[in-house]
């Protein structure tokens, strides 16, 4: 069952930022989360109990699943160094 994908404002701002070879990446990655949700290679972040992290190069997307309603949200999406900031 497919999930439905939603980028929180602040996220679409972040991926407007990004090279545009390095946008087509993580865009594609934000898609296959639309089939899988939780795939190898995500891990929780710390002292957050509902926010999930996936690599794409040095950049990183943080996001939320609401199982229930099948639904990914997209919190941010930015370098590594930068995406940890303020996620909330």
């Amino acid at each position: 069952m497919a999930y439905v994908v939603f980028l929180k404002p602040a996220a679409l701002r972040d991926l407007r930022k990004l090279s545009e070879d390095i946008r087509r990446r993580v865009v594609a990655r934000i898609d296959a989360l639309a089939g899988d949700p939780r795939p190898a290679g995500i891990e929780r972040l710390h002292g957050e109990a509902d926010l999930y992290r996936v690599r794409v190069g040095d950049s990183r997307i943080v996001y939320q699943v609401e199982s229930k309603a099948l639904v990914v949200l997209v919190v941010r999406v930015g370098h590594r160094r930068e995406v940890y900031r303020r996620t909330r």
